[in-house]
């Protein structure tokens, strides 16, 4: 049987699978992957309460924030004089679910 010359398109543009890998690559960070899991757990929460879960000072704590609000998996809120913090894409807990799913893996 002779093959055909049809081209494979798939599901997503180069671009999409580019932000994609951006995003992953942010996440397969253990402080990261964290804060998602603090984050789903309080729904929100200041700077202050996530470095005490994360036990690491606020310069480290609000650069691993910084990086994840740049590309959307963490949004702030000015409440009074502090940042409160929730889940930007509701995304990452698949990831994270994932992960729970093959802890004994």
């Amino acid at each position: 049987m002779k093959a055909k010359n049809r081209s494979i398109t798939g599901h997503f543009t180069v671009e999409e699978l580019a932000r994609m890998a951006q995003v992953l690559k942010l996440l397969a960070h253990p402080v990261r992957l964290k804060i998602v899991d603090l984050l789903e757990t309080a729904g929100a929460a200041p700077v202050h309460r996530l470095m005490a879960g994360l036990k690491l000072p606020q310069a480290a704590t609000s650069n691993h924030l910084k990086k994840m609000r740049r590309v959307g998996l963490v949004e702030c809120q000015r409440r009074g004089k502090e940042i409160w913090y929730s889940l930007g894409d509701r995304r990452s807990l698949t990831i994270l679910n994932c992960m729970r799913a093959n802890k004994g893996a």
